[in-house]
């Protein structure tokens, strides 16, 4: 296993002060994670606003066929569904990370 610089310790530990370097490091993973799943959010909520569905919604309608494949309507699509995706893979990192913590932050 590769080991983490003395400095990158130190600035962890500044960051996200704890007992060990790993619950600091933990701890700037959880709140990176949160920042992107609030950002993907912000996304996902201004799709639905403009559609008036959700992802799945606009897949099983197949919106984008219905718009004339409309460069906006592939755009928004694509934008949609990475934050979808990244909602839910974030999800699952941030469970893990949480699940796996061993020690208070």
């Amino acid at each position: 296993m590769e080991m983490i610089a003395e400095k990158t310790v130190e600035i962890a530990r500044k960051l996200a002060p704890a007992k060990t370097a790993d619950a600091s490091v933990r701890q700037i993973l959880i709140n990176e994670i949160r920042r992107r799943l609030n950002r993907y959010d912000l996304i996902d909520r201004q799709f639905r606003r403009k559609y008036g569905m959700t992802f799945q919604e606009f897949c099983e309608h197949d919106v984008v066929k219905e718009k004339g494949y409309s460069w906006e309507v592939e755009s928004d699509f694509c934008d949609w569904e990475m934050a979808v995706t990244g909602i839910e893979s974030l999800m699952s990192s941030l469970s893990e990370l949480e699940k796996d913590n061993g020690e208070e932050c």
